[in-house]
């Protein structure tokens, strides 16, 4: 299996945050260090359009690491992840099973991604599904951007807990095939399977604000709930 960690050198809401340091460390090693720990990918491919992140990662990681410089055209914050990952496929061939995951995922737990492989070794083992990516349950009342609700209805007041569950998309892994990808030009196959993961817990959290920043960073100096690595 290979792992896919595509970083862009600039960022819009939290500037450089790829390799800014994050307690003493760059942002992306965090990720970085424990996909290598796991021994789980073969290689580790770092799709990207900045020569820091590529001479940062080859110094860190050796021979396992593998850049793509990221052509012309993919350049850009309105580029779409799958064309990108089009690329890296293509680069590295269908016959690969691909981990695809992000640095702004620091606290993402060793133990969770070998229970997603896992799940998706199940999954193309038993012909079940094809694809897996992690989502947050939400037992919440959620409304549209026209405050029409989308898992309730005004003036029956179901329990929370009782609420159809609603699922977001965290962004902490997507796991496919190359050939499942090509064929439906999206990480997310026609028959995929969910890897719930609490919206509680501190691993899933994405660093997409400096507030989101800073708060990772303080869980980090205090060690409070981060989990223990393999």
């Amino acid at each position: 299996m290979i792992a896919l960690l595509p970083m862009k050198g600039n960022s819009e809401r939290v500037p450089k945050k790829n390799i800014r340091e994050m307690n003493g460390m760059p942002l992306f090693f965090y990720i970085g260090d424990t996909l290598k720990r796991l021994d789980t990918f073969e290689i580790l491919v770092i799709n990207t359009d900045c020569e820091v992140i590529a001479s940062m990662a080859k110094k860190r990681y050796g021979t396992w690491v593998k850049i793509i410089e990221r052509p012309s055209h993919l350049i850009g914050g309105e580029v779409p992840m799958n064309l990108i990952i089009e690329h890296d496929i293509n680069e590295f061939g269908i016959s690969y099973d691909y981990f695809q995951t992000h640095s702004t995922s620091p606290l993402l737990c060793a133990n969770t991604i070998n229970e997603g492989v896992n799940l998706y070794n199940f999954g193309v083992k038993s012909g079940l599904f094809d694809s897996v990516f992690s989502v947050n349950s939400l037992n919440v009342r959620l409304y549209d951007k026209n405050l029409i609700p989308i898992n309730h209805k005004i003036g029956k007041l179901i329990r929370t807990q009782d609420l159809d569950v609603i699922y977001e998309e965290n962004s902490c892994f997507y796991i496919f095939s190359g050939k499942s990808f090509i064929e439906n030009k999206h990480r997310i196959s026609k028959t995929p399977k969910i890897f719930e993961m609490d919206r509680y817990s501190f691993e899933s959290i994405d660093i997409d604000r400096e507030s989101d920043w800073d708060f990772v960073e303080k869980l980090m100096r205090s060690n409070v709930g981060i989990c223990k690595q393999i």
